[in-house]
Formats: C-alpha cells, sequence, structure tokens
C-alpha cells in the first residue's frame, strides 16, 4: 500500500477507532483513552520500532540514504498504525500479533527502508517495552497529579477537623474518643505511603530489546553489539524511549517491576476503598457524622423518593474490590515456562484495568460539580452528630484510664473485673458517669475507697470529662499533615 493510500485509510478510519479501555465499558476515563484505548495500543510499539531503526542509523547500520527514507509523515503513519488494522491482518494472514504489524508498518515504507522494520527484533521487546511506556505515562500523566490533588485536599479536611470531637470505634462498637482530623489522618497517611512505594515503583520500571531468549543473539551474533561500543544496543534504543534496561532478561522482561507497580496501584486501591467504606458507614442514617454532597436532579432510589445513598463511596469500595480481583492476573503471570510462554499473554492484556479502576477511584473524589467544586472538598462532617454520638457512651468509654489509674494507685484485685462487673450495671442502670459508679462502691469497699484517694485530683477530674481523653488525636492529625506536606511537594 502507498503512503498515500495508507495516509487516506487513516482520515477514513479516525472516526470509527476503537478507543475503548479494557475492562467494562460503565468505567472509561477519557484521561487514559490516548494511553490504553484499544486503537492506540500499538502507538507505542512504533515508538520502539522506530527508535531502533534510529539506534541502527546511529551505529553505521543503516546507511544515510536509508534513513533519509524515513520522513516526518512516515513516522506518523507507523505510529497511526491501529490495533484493530492489526487485528485483521493477524486474523487473515499472519496469526501474529507483531508480524501482522510489521505487514502494516512495511507497506507503508519504500522497500528499501521496510527491510529494517523489526531488526534485530523480536516480538516481545516492542511489546513489552511498549506495555512499559503505557504504564510509566499513565502513572506520570494521570495517577500522579490526581494522587498529588486528592492528598491536597485530605491535607485541608485534616486540619480543619483536627480538633472535631469523634467517638472511635472498633468492632463496630464505640471505643475510645479520637477527632475527625484523627480518622482522616489515618487514611491520608496510607495515601501518602502507598504513594511514594509508587512513585518508588515507578521509577524502576525498565524495558527489554534482548531478543527472543534475551541473550541479545542477533545483536551479537550479527555484528551489531560490536559497532555500539561501551553502550549497548538495548541501552542506545531504551534511553531514547526515556527508559533503562533490564539487567537481564528472557524473551520476556522479568515480570518484578511490572508486578510491584501494578501491586502499588492496588495498596492505593484498598486506601481509597477503606476510605469508602469508612465514610459509607459513617453516613448511615443512625450515624450520620459524615455527609455525601448531592447534586440537583440526583436521586438515591428508584422508589423511595426520600433516599440519599452514598453512591461515591460505596463505588470507592467497590472499585477497591474489583481491583483486588484484578491483581490476582498479576500473580498468575509471575511463572513463565523457561524463556517463555504464551499463557501469560492474555491475562497481560487486562492489567490496564487496575490503573483504570484506580483513576476512576481519585476521579470520583475529585468530581466537579456545576460550580467547579471537587467532590471530596464538599464532603461535611455534622458537628452536633458526632456530639450525640459521643453521648451515647460518654459514661463509659472512661473505663480504660478508670481501671488503669486504679492499678497504678494500689488497687490490688482485677481492676478490670471491678470496672467491668460491679461498675458498670451501676452506670448503666443509673444513667450516671463510670467513676461516680466507682464512688458508690467505693463507700462500701475500704480498699476502693483507699485507693480513690491516692488519684491525683488532674485524673479523678479528667474522669468526669470524657471529651478530654483524646490523646494525642489533635496532634498527631497535625503531625502527619505535615509529612504530607513534605511528600506532596514532590508532586
Amino acid at each position: 500500500m502507498s503512503p498515500l493510500k495508507f495516509r487516506n485509510n487513516i482520515k477514513e478510519k479516525i472516526m470509527t477507532l476503537n478507543l475503548s479501555l479494557p475492562g467494562n465499558f460503565r468505567y472509561q476515563p477519557q484521561e487514559l483513552v490516548e494511553i490504553f484505548g484499544y486503537d492506540y495500543l500499538f502507538g507505542p510499539v512504533g515508538e520502539v520500532e522506530l527508535a531502533t531503526i534510529e539506534t541502527l542509523f546511529d551505529i553505521g547500520v543503516i546507511s544515510r540514504a536509508d534513513y533519509n527514507l524515513l520522513s516526518s509523515d512516515i513516522r506518523t503513519l507507523v505510529l497511526n498504525i491501529s490495533t484493530s488494522q492489526v487485528d485483521e491482518i493477524e486474523r487473515k494472514i499472519t496469526k501474529h500479533d507483531i508480524r501482522a504489524w510489521v505487514k502494516l508498518a512495511q507497506g507503508i515504507c519504500d522497500k528499501t527502508l521496510g527491510r529494517w522494520i523489526h531488526v534485530p527484533l523480536t516480538s516481545y521487546d516492542p511489546l513489552d517495552t511498549a506495555r512499559i511506556l503505557q504504564f510509566s505515562r499513565a502513572y506520570q500523566k494521570v495517577l500522579r497529579p490526581k494522587i498529588g490533588e486528592v492528598g491536597g485536599i485530605l491535607v485541608s479536611l485534616v486540619e480543619k477537623y483536627a480538633h472535631t470531637l469523634q467517638i472511635g470505634r472498633t468492632h463496630g462498637q464505640h471505643a475510645l474518643p479520637i477527632t475527625v482530623g484523627f480518622w482522616l489522618a489515618n487514611i491520608l497517611h496510607r495515601l501518602i505511603y502507598n504513594a511514594m512505594k509508587m512513585e518508588e515503583c515507578a521509577d524502576q520500571l525498565v524495558g527489554k530489546i534482548s531478543g527472543a531468549v534475551g541473550a541479545h543473539n542477533a545483536q551479537v551474533g550479527l555484528g551489531i553489539a560490536e559497532k555500539c561500543g561501551e553502550i549497548s544496543f538495548e541501552k542506545r534504543v531504551l534511553i531514547k524511549l526515556g527508559l533503562k534496561p533490564a539487567p537481564i532478561s528472557s524473551q520476556i522482561l522479568p515480570p518484578e517491576p511490572l508486578s510491584y507497580f501494578l501491586f502499588s496501584c492496588t495498596m492505593l486501591s484498598g486506601t481509597l476503598g477503606q476510605f469508602g467504606s469508612d465514610a459509607r458507614h459513617l453516613m448511615r442514617t443512625e450515624i450520620a457524622e459524615i455527609g455525601e454532597p448531592f447534586e440537583v436532579g440526583q436521586v438515591g432510589s428508584s422508589t423511595m423518593a426520600h433516599k440519599l445513598n452514598p453512591i461515591n463511596f460505596e463505588n470507592l469500595e467497590g472499585m477497591w474490590l474489583r481491583t483486588k480481583n484484578e491483581f490476582n492476573k498479576v500473580l498468575e503471570t509471575l511463572s513463565s515456562d523457561h524463556q517463555r510462554d504464551l499463557v501469560g499473554s492474555s491475562l497481560m492484556r487486562d492489567f490496564p484495568i487496575i490503573v483504570i479502576n484506580l483513576t476512576q477511584q481519585l476521579n470520583t473524589l475529585l468530581k466537579k460539580n456545576k460550580a467547579g467544586q471537587r467532590f471530596l472538598e464538599r464532603l461535611t462532617v455534622n458537628e452536633a452528630a458526632c456530639q450525640k454520638n459521643f453521648t451515647l457512651s460518654a459514661n463509659v468509654i472512661l473505663a480504660e484510664p478508670i481501671y488503669l489509674a486504679l492499678q497504678m494507685y494500689g488497687y490490688l484485685g482485677d481492676a478490670h473485673k471491678l470496672v467491668n462487673e460491679r461498675a458498670m450495671p451501676i452506670s448503666q442502670a443509673k444513667s450516671i458517669p463510670l467513676i461516680q459508679a466507682i464512688e458508690e462502691i467505693a463507700e462500701q469497699d475500704p480498699e476502693v475507697e483507699s485507693v480513690l484517694s491516692k488519684i491525683p485530683v488532674e485524673f479523678r477530674e479528667l474522669f468526669n470529662h470524657p471529651e478530654n481523653y483524646t490523646g494525642d488525636a489533635a496532634v498527631k492529625a497535625l503531625e502527619i499533615v505535615q509529612i504530607a506536606k513534605d511528600k506532596l511537594s514532590r508532586f
């Protein structure tokens, strides 16, 4: 096919490109389309192939006359070979995707130039390296800035609610007092921790130009390697692509660098899933400490018109469940027969779903309303509900410091049992603070009375003000804010 005819075909097909992302059609973050959109998947393959031709010219294997045939128009056409075109040639002729791509690329070029396409590569030199380019770009262009944006909003929320009283919960039951900011700071810290791991793993993504078994056989055997001097042919090609070479590879890249990157994405997805779970439970009617902002016209039920469902928080958690199951596919590809088999090939086509799901979660938090405000910014905390819920257990939640103080100041019996079995029933029956129940017991129990008299006044006063028993929740929350600000400055 002549370049002109191919160019016309490109113009005709551009309107009918299949730009769907892997996975469910419902979840299609548009900012990832140019990276993982179906008909764009072979663009990076073209980049690797073109970088290889450039390197062959650099070291004197390709003559200037041949290389000059690689015009800007030819480059554009090669980079625009669509996956659907490759599929068609693969189905009808080659039964092999890269040979189909090579056939299409050679059809664009003059035969003199075309003979250099895919020399001295094997299929997974461009395929694996292209895949790394895609994930690296998805991180740099999409995930990284979005993580920074979400982190910045969480920082503001932690600062805002660092001192807002909230009852802590363990096992779904009221535990000890904390603050809303402290709860959010735990989410923020996990987000930052996983973001730093992702940054580290993204920096360790590598490519390969090592041939059919990874031993650079063609490069060494056909004299290409000796023309390269101290900088290997593989490294020269990858430098053009902004990548580092794997220290050693088979026909495919060692799976660990990409697997660890995808694991870091999965871990961050889990953090956002935790946030979704926490928030949707705090939105329960009987709790109502957190509010999810609703838009005009939004409905919570097809029949129950009164409902305001935590749909965004549910989606955060649901995406995590999808992601953790997708990561199992990554684990399945950690083993390959000898230098390579095709078992994992179909699984690897689904790897982008992990990034897509994570992007979907981040987009949920960053979704803007008509006024341009992001969803996470519009999160509301009902301080009155926090106070109401806190009050439900205010009489008994200081069981911990009371029993510890009794033991610290001389009670020789089981202070925990004293509080649990003797004081709690009195407190609950009379609706009085636990310390008052202990004081009633002390009137009949000289040992308890003696120990109570030794407990410092400031502690006795604390036992009457459970709202002050928040430990260093606010301090810790603000400490995490400072750590997060430092880390986020790198984003």
